[in-house]
C-alpha cells in the first residue's frame, strides 16, 4: 500500500501547520524536501512554507492522488468522508490521527488506508 500511495501525485497534507515543531508542518516539508507536489490543507487558510493553504480537499484545484492526515481522530473521520466523496483512493493516517471508525469507513468506501504503521517521515527519509 505504501508503494501505491507514493506512486501517484500530487498529495495533500490535511492538518498542515505553520508551527515548524508540529507534525503537520514536518510532513509538508518532507514532501517538499523530496520534490513531491503537495497541497496544504487547513481551514485557517493563508500560506505555509510557501504553499497556498486550502480550507478543505474540495477547494484544491484538480485531482489529488493521496492524502496524508495529521488531525485528531474525529476530524480524520470527516476527512475520510470528504476524500471518499471526491474519489480519492489513498490515505495515510499519520500516528495519532487514526480511529477505528475512520479505518472501517475507508474499507466501506474502497479507500486504501495506511494506519497503525510507520510515519511518512520515516518512509521518505526526513532530514530536517
Amino acid at each position: 500500500m505504501i508503494k501505491r500511495f507514493l506512486a501517484g501525485r500530487p498529495h495533500a497534507v490535511v492538518g498542515a501547520s505553520a508551527d515548524r515543531e508540529k507534525y503537520g508542518n514536518l510532513v509538508l516539508r518532507c514532501y517538499q524536501q523530496n520534490e513531491r507536489p503537495v497541497f496544504a490543507v487547513n481551514p485557517r487558510g493563508g500560506s505555509i512554507e510557501g504553499e497556498r493553504v486550502y480550507a478543505d480537499l474540495a477547494s484544491i484545484p484538480g485531482t489529488v492522488h493521496g492524502v496524508s492526515i495529521i488531525t485528531p481522530p474525529p476530524a480524520t473521520e470527516r476527512v475520510i468522508e470528504e476524500a471518499g466523496a471526491l474519489g480519492i483512493r489513498h490515505v495515510w493516517m499519520q500516528p495519532g490521527a487514526e480511529s477505528p471508525r475512520a479505518i472501517a469507513r475507508c474499507r466501506e468506501l474502497g479507500i486504501e488506508c495506511i494506519a497503525g504503521g510507520p510515519c511518512i517521515l520515516v518512509v521518505l527519509g526526513w532530514s530536517g
